[in-house]
Order: C-alpha cells, then sequence, then structure tokens
C-alpha cells in the first residue's frame, strides 16, 4: 500500500470511544512497539479500529467517509489521549509520508507511524457457539470475576470457568480463598452443545464493562461449533459491531462442585446494606484489615473486631439465625466482595462450623425447615459465593 493513500473524516465521539475500547486491552509495556499500537484501516465500508498483542485482540467498525483507502498504524495510548481531548467537532485523518495528521477545528497533531507490515494478522473469529442478552452476561461475569486470583504464577485460579449443557452455562471463578459460582440460561446455536473451557477472566471482566448497545442486545460468544467447541484454544466475543478475541487457558481448574456443601447446621439472613457499613466500621481496628468477627445466636449478630493490644469494635445487628449459637470470623474485603455480587436486598448465610467455608446466596421467602438430625438442605440458587473463614485468635 503506498504512503500517503490514507484519507478519512469521522465523528469524533464515535472514534474517540472506539479508539479508547481498542487501547484498553494493550500491553502497558508492549515486548515490541508495534503490539502497543492501533491499526486504522479504512476502506469503502468505513473505518476498522484495531489492536492485538498475540494474547487478545479488539476490533470495532466505524461509519467515516473514506477519501482515500488505507492503512496505519500508530501507538494506542497516544491516540486515546488525544482523541478524548478533541473539541466536539468532526477529526479528518491523513497519512503524510510516515506521519499521520489529525486535525479536528482548529487543533492539530502529527503523530509518527510504525510499520503496517510489522502488525501481527488478527486471529479469525471460530463459529458462533451461541448468544446471551448484554445485561445477564455483564452481570454474571461480575458476579463470578470477583473471586477469580490474581497471581499468573498460579494461571488455572486467574480464569473463570464456563461449562455449557446446551442451553445452561455455568460459570465459577476461585482464588483458593472463596469461590463463586452463577448459573443462568443462553441461546446456543446448536442444542446440543457441550462443553467446558476456562476464559481469562480479566479479559472477560473488561468485555463485559464496556458492552455497548442497549441491555438486550445480544452478546455472542464464538468457541466454535458441534464437537469442535473450544478446540481453536480461543473465544471470541461479539457485540454490537465490536469484538474481541481471547485466547483460552490451558490449565486444569479446581473441582469445585465437591466444595459446596449439601446441607448446612446453621443459617443466618441478614440485611447486606447496613451489615456492609457495619463490616467496614469495625473493620477500621482490625490489625491490616485480618479479620472480622461474627458472632451469631437466636439474638441476632454480633460484629466485632480488634484486640487487647489495639483498639476494639463491636456493633449488633438483627438476624434471624436458626441453629446452634456460633462464632465465625471472614476477611472483611473477601465478605463485603461476596455480599456486594449477591445483587439482593438481604444475604442468606449457611454455616456447617466455624472452620469450615461459609456459604452466602440471595436469601428468598422461602422457609427453610430443618430436617430430623437438625440440620438444613443447602437451597438451590442462581449465585452462591463460598468464603474461607480465617482462624479465630486463640
Amino acid at each position: 500500500m503506498e504512503l500517503g493513500s490514507l484519507k478519512f473524516r469521522v465523528s469524533r465521539e464515535e472514534f474517540a470511544d472506539s479508539v479508547a475500547w481498542v487501547a484498553r486491552s494493550l500491553p502497558s509495556r508492549p515486548p515490541v512497539p508495534v503490539l502497543g499500537g492501533v491499526l486504522l484501516d479504512a476502506t469503502e465500508q468505513g473505518l476498522t479500529v484495531s489492536g492485538f498483542d498475540y494474547e487478545v485482540s479488539a476490533q470495532v467498525r466505524v461509519a467515516a467517509e473514506v477519501g482515500s483507502a488505507g492503512q496505519v498504524l500508530v501507538s494506542g495510548k497516544l491516540l486515546a489521549d488525544i482523541t478524548k481531548s478533541l473539541p466536539n467537532k468532526p477529526v479528518d485523518v491523513t497519512l503524510e509520508g510516515t506521519r499521520v495528521l489529525i486535525t479536528c477545528g482548529s487543533a492539530k497533531f502529527s503523530l509518527p507511524t510504525m510499520p503496517v507490515e510489522d502488525y501481527p494478522q488478527l486471529p479469525q473469529l471460530p463459529q458462533q457457539t451461541g448468544s446471551i442478552p448484554a445485561d445477564v452476561f455483564s452481570e454474571a461475569i461480575s458476579q463470578v470475576a470477583v473471586a477469580a486470583g490474581k497471581d499468573d504464577t498460579l494461571p488455572m485460579l486467574t480464569g473463570i470457568r464456563v461449562e455449557i449443557e446446551r442451553n445452561a452455562i455455568v460459570l465459577a471463578a476461585t482464588d483458593r480463598f472463596r469461590l463463586a459460582v452463577r448459573e443462568l440460561e443462553w441461546s446456543p446455536a446448536n442444542p446440543d452443545t457441550t462443553a467446558a473451557v476456562l476464559i481469562p477472566a480479566k479479559t472477560l471482566s473488561e468485555s463485559a464493562k464496556t458492552l455497548a448497545g442497549d441491555a438486550t442486545s445480544p452478546v455472542e460468544l464464538a468457541l466454535g461449533s458441534g464437537s469442535a467447541v473450544g478446540n481453536d484454544g480461543l473465544l471470541g466475543i461479539v457485540n454490537d459491531g465490536r469484538r474481541t478475541t481471547t485466547r483460552l487457558l490451558d490449565a486444569e481448574f479446581p473441582k469445585f462442585r465437591q466444595l459446596l456443601p449439601s446441607e448446612h447446621t446453621a443459617l443466618a439472613t441478614v440485611e447486606i446494606a447496613p451489615l456492609v457499613e457495619a463490616i467496614k466500621r469495625v473493620a477500621l481496628v482490625a490489625e491490616r484489615g485480618a479479620q472480622v468477627r461474627l458472632q451469631f445466636s437466636t439474638e441476632g449478630l454480633l460484629l466485632s473486631a480488634g484486640g487487647d493490644d489495639a483498639g476494639r469494635a463491636e456493633e449488633g445487628l438483627n438476624a434471624v439465625f436458626q441453629g446452634e449459637s456460633l462464632t465465625i470470623a471472614f476477611n472483611p474485603g473477601y465478605l463485603i466482595d461476596g455480599l456486594s455480587s449477591l445483587h439482593s436486598e438481604q444475604v442468606l448465610f449457611g454455616f456447617t462450623t466455624p472452620s469450615r467455608p461459609a456459604v452466602l446466596r440471595p436469601a428468598t421467602e422461602e422457609e427453610i425447615e430443618p430436617d430430623d438430625s437438625g440440620n438444613f438442605a443447602a437451597p438451590e440458587s442462581a449465585y452462591t459465593y463460598l468464603l474461607m473463614p480465617v482462624r479465630l485468635p486463640g
């Protein structure tokens, strides 16, 4: 492609949004400069903005008046900063020699370009596997991603496991201290699809936060079709003219179902908003935010933190409690994460012993009666957050 052949005009808002969306997935320290670039490709069909770092690709189509077709590669972060700050007027982009000129009103920028021929080819999108409404996808991912690990030396814990069984999907993530599981329905392209893949939580989370279009617009998931689901080692996410791909994680996710207890020895229902506020207050005296103690009895809930050597705090709250009284301690940050992910007014805690994980679920109106041995069957729930307790002092 000859230099100096690119020329297009585009709306400032659409251009800035598209460049920002693509640039957010670029590495902050690219191993080679071209991987920190954004590729602008102008054709008769309009403008395509793309980014790819061999792990994650992002591509979006934008309506543009193209005077002359061509491609140019420029620094993604710099272009995102510039387009965001431009006045609200049409943007003209022209390639002159090895520099790209950006003009908007009386503002003018001239940026160096990088060699397009050194830029990697974006991966082909696998075949569509199914679709989910945008609002359901975004809520489900945010509920599960909160429990994913951040330690790259344990790759199996940095992902979200996605299990597809016909029209049902189960999402799960854990960092060894908590486990989040969400079940939902979707529309598979093939009604007999079954598969299980591990997808980087960071990419899924970013995609869920930056969906375009309205709440019910479909998000298409592309993992391949039939028996080839997941064989490409790639996931494609397509929504409202935007497409992302990410490499799947090649790691074994822990067997999580065996961690979920089938019954509880005690149950407690508490209002979430006052509980979160009380945890934040009481945790102010917890050493390095280490633990907040929760004492449940038929009289309600008593939160406490701190000890003899430092400040102490306690606060009482109303709670509906069934079972033997117990005291259990949690990391306050992890506890608040779980409570905030329930998207419900009340939480139902399920306990076995103070040293075993507690299970948090959205509370329902349904009363749970104990069986003959005094235990309570674990209720069914679309969302479950299992949290490891912290060892009580002494």
